[in-house]
């Protein structure tokens, strides 16, 4: 039977959903912008839409702050000063948290990451996706190369000594060496962190109807080994599948995602996972994703949607998915605090996974070996509810560092 003996960390996510234009690769929730944004009316909504959760969160001490696109750089400092000081308002915000800003290298100049920065934004993760100008065009992006590496070094020309640069590789008809120059130009602009993962054609989106060549798994497995090394000798420590940190620079807020602590979502589209201990519960809950549907409904109970309260077992296998993804691996504790149930529950499955040859297993912690990351579906597969097959109400947060 499940039983909370205490909260898990709380994040807040808050997302803006309007990009410049719709990347034919993306399945977030954005909106290419047509008009003006409404910005006011939106973050009047956000700050409403807050308040009205205030009570779930009462007295917990919010750890980082993540604000999501879509293209939130479009969004003007002052906006983004305004939301921020009603957090402190309506919440306990950690003194110290973490407070990343999404934005893309065609939507920023210098003056503007200045007053991001000025605004208390500490960490920018920037779109870079690439730094070849053939692809950029193929992955439908606004920017060239050169708007990349300016936005990059207009980053720490602002402030920001905290910074990530997302970068994909296995693009249409990529080769190893125009990857490998994709990663030794991230690495010359010295950020502190890497996101570096493969292209995926997610359902619904342009690029899933109509597919690109993409490279040969040989290519692929290639531009991944070369692309690992290069960052590993880079003095970057891979600590998630696709996530590459200098020291002390993990991303807070994915960590919190990973390690399956609780998150509350504002914004259009956003998700929530909270847990309450005074019930034994963890409810997962969504908000409306069109921005003039989300505005409207933000100050009633039509702004929740798919409200969910999670079974044990979907929490189990929601929590193994999350935190088998770390190269360390989590503490046992962690798992009891956040689901709420002992280790024994799921202590036949780990015997299993053990001697497959999937994961090791300590007193204190559980991790994957080479062979369980490499086989990741397949080792969560072993703790996948019988009855429930592939039908699951998981969700797994909408942007990532």
């Amino acid at each position: 039977m499940r039983h909370f003996t205490e909260y898990p960390p709380v994040t807040l996510y808050i997302h803006f959903p309007w990009c410049v234009k719709k990347c034919p690769y993306c399945d977030f929730n954005s909106h290419a912008v047509k008009d003006e944004i409404p910005e006011k009316q939106y973050i009047d909504a956000l700050i409403a839409d807050l308040e009205q959760h205030a009570p779930d969160i009462w007295g917990r001490a919010i750890e980082s702050i993540f604000i999501g696109g879509g293209t939130p750089s479009l969004i003007s400092a002052a906006g983004i000063d305004r939301v921020l000081a009603q957090v402190r308002a309506l919440t306990k915000l950690e003194p110290r948290a973490e407070i990343t800003l999404e934005a893309n290298p065609g939507t920023v100049e210098q003056q503007r990451f200045q007053e991001f920065y000025a605004a208390s934004v500490n960490r920018l993760s920037i779109g870079v996706q690439s730094f070849n100008d053939k692809h950029l065009k193929t992955l439908g992006r606004i920017h060239d190369a050169n708007n990349a590496i300016k936005a990059c070094e207009t980053a720490r020309l602002a402030g920001f000594e905290n910074y990530n640069i997302d970068l994909m590789h296995g693009l249409p008809d990529q080769s190893v060496a125009e990857a490998v120059a994709d990663v030794q130009q991230a690495i010359e602009l010295q950020s502190t962190h890497l996101s570096y993962y493969q292209l995926t054609l997610e359902p619904n989106t342009l690029f899933a109807a109509q597919p690109p060549t993409l490279p040969d798994e040989d290519t692929l497995a290639d531009i991944q080994e070369h692309g690992k090394q290069l960052i590993n000798d880079a003095g970057y420590s891979q600590y998630e599948v696709s996530a590459y940190a200098k020291k002390g620079k993990q991303c807070h807020h994915n960590l919190n995602y990973w390690r399956f602590g609780d998150y509350l979502g504002i914004g259009a589209g956003a998700h929530s996972k909270l847990s309450f201990p005074a019930d034994n519960s963890i409810i997962r809950h969504s908000k409306p994703r069109h921005p003039a549907e989300y505005i409207k409904t933000a100050t009633s109970n039509d702004r929740i949607r798919g409200l969910t309260h999670v079974s044990p077992e979907e929490v189990r296998l929601e929590f193994m998915m999350n935190a088998l993804r770390l190269s360390q691996g989590f503490e046992i504790h962690d798992f009891e605090q956040r689901t709420g149930e002992p280790i024994a529950v799921i202590r036949a499955t780990l015997e299993q996974a053990e001697k497959q040859g999937l994961l090791t297993r300590t007193l204190e912690k559980i991790q994957t070996t080479e062979q369980g990351a490499q086989y990741l579906d397949t080792l969560l597969e072993l703790f996948m509810p019988e009855e429930s097959g592939n039908n699951s109400s998981r969700v797994i947060p909408i942007n990532a560092v």
